[in-house]
């Protein structure tokens, strides 16, 4: 089957039984899922996460309405798997969360000096989100890491859309706050 049927199409397919079409929707979106459940806490374990996650999505397809779209759908199955990931890694070992750092896709960077304040821009950014209260972590995660819309992050977090806007809104004032002043460009 070709991967440029549309969305609606593969997913009509798929609740019909069509597992071909289901492997569409899984090649199209394992890359948002899996930088989802990376980005979101799990980790190492995020291949497991994914799998979980579209298996759960298989499974539920017909609870499916399609109002925001099967990829904000799955990532809500993401984020709720991740979560409970998370969760029982406290409970199990007190485990803090891991934040992946994603490499840039460029193969030559252009001036190490500007890659090396980037990175530590970056790891900066990194270990204040991790420092940061899960709910406030999870809103930008969503919006900013993984290019959310609000709507999109709404359905993902299962939260109404003007709880995302103000939640995002504080939640980048704490960010702010928290980041030091004397990184250029942080």
């Amino acid at each position: 089957m070709a991967i440029d049927i549309d969305e609606a199409t593969a997913v009509a397919r798929a609740r019909a039984g069509d597992l071909n079409a289901y492997e569409v929707l899984v090649a199209r979106f394992t890359v948002p899922a899996h930088r989802a459940a990376v980005l979101l806490g799990a980790g190492a374990d995020a291949d497991d996460v994914v799998q979980e996650s579209f298996v759960k999505a298989y499974r539920q397809l017909g609870r499916f309405r399609g109002e925001a779209g099967f990829k904000s759908w799955l990532l809500a199955i993401v984020s709720n798997e991740t979560r409970n990931l998370v969760r029982s890694r406290r409970r199990r070992d007190g485990l803090w969360l891991r934040a992946a750092a994603v490499a840039d896709p460029l193969p030559l960077e252009p001036d190490p000096a500007e890659s090396a304040l980037a990175g530590e821009r970056r790891r900066l950014l990194v270990e204040q989100l991790r420092a940061m209260d899960g709910r406030d972590r999870e809103v930008l995660v969503c919006r900013y890491l993984l290019d959310l819309s609000e709507a999109e992050t709404a359905v993902t977090l299962n939260l109404p859309k003007g709880t995302v806007k103000s939640r995002t809104a504080r939640a980048l004032a704490r960010l702010r706050h928290r980041l030091p002043q004397e990184v250029p460009g942080v």
